[in-house]
């Protein structure tokens, strides 16, 4: 549970948006009488914002909040014609049935809130990535969604033999948080161009000197050649 104290990193100011790190712990909208991370921030801001896209509660890392309706449509309409690059990191089991490639299908609901993934390609659920070794018996993976599906990450990763860890929903091995972090973004708003991108701030693995080492491969992931 995020301590209510705490302040909420601001990563970017725009006159239109915010650019904030969300911790992982926290749950993106308000439930149960505790206020979710949407409402932190304006507590925070004393800004009327408006979320564009959302993250699990156990998923650090980048994500945007408007701070009007006009830029909130905006913002939300580079999403959905996807011109919005998004790229996400994780740390996995080194039981991956490929080392990089492009995993896409149709989700469907599974069992209490869980999704899986069909071979059906309908609506599919598109996923491009590349992992590299990281530590003896695990992988560190450079995600890049070409669709926003609930789950779909989490999904893609189970799908390939290698849970996330901390995943409990999709059967991750045990591990002090969920290694997964939305990592970078880029896009172009009011023609001008943003990247940005933000390391984890919590998590053995992710503090690991082993992790800094091999990210730092990545600071451009959206120059990489991707499968």
């Amino acid at each position: 549970m995020l301590d209510q104290n705490v302040k909420i990193e601001v990563v970017y100011e725009h006159d239109d948006w915010l650019l904030c790190h969300k911790p992982c712990g926290v749950n993106f909208h308000s439930e149960d009488e505790m206020p979710g991370f949407v409402e932190l921030m304006r507590a925070q801001t004393s800004i009327p914002l408006w979320p564009v896209h959302r993250l699990d509660k156990a998923t650090s890392g980048l994500i945007l909040l408007a701070k009007s309706q006009q830029a909130c449509a905006t913002l939300s309409k580079l999403f959905s014609d996807k011109k919005i690059e998004k790229f996400y990191l994780s740390i996995c089991g080194n039981t991956l049935k490929k080392k990089q490639g492009k995993v896409a299908g149709d989700m469907a609901k599974a069992r209490r809130g869980s999704f899986k993934l069909l071979k059906s390609q309908e609506n599919p659920a598109i996923t491009q990535f590349i992992s590299i070794s990281l530590l003896p018996g695990f992988r560190l993976c450079l995600l890049k969604p070409k669709t926003g599906k609930t789950h779909q990450l989490r999904v893609m990763m189970k799908s390939l033999g290698a849970a996330i860890l901390g995943d409990k929903r999709y059967s991750g091995p045990e591990s002090d948080r969920l290694y997964l972090h939305a990592y970078a973004l880029k896009f172009i708003y009011d023609n001008e161009e943003y990247e940005f991108i933000e390391l984890p701030k919590n998590g053995q693995l992710f503090m690991s000197s082993e992790f800094l080492l091999e990210v730092g491969n990545w600071t451009s992931p959206w120059s990489l050649t991707w499968p």
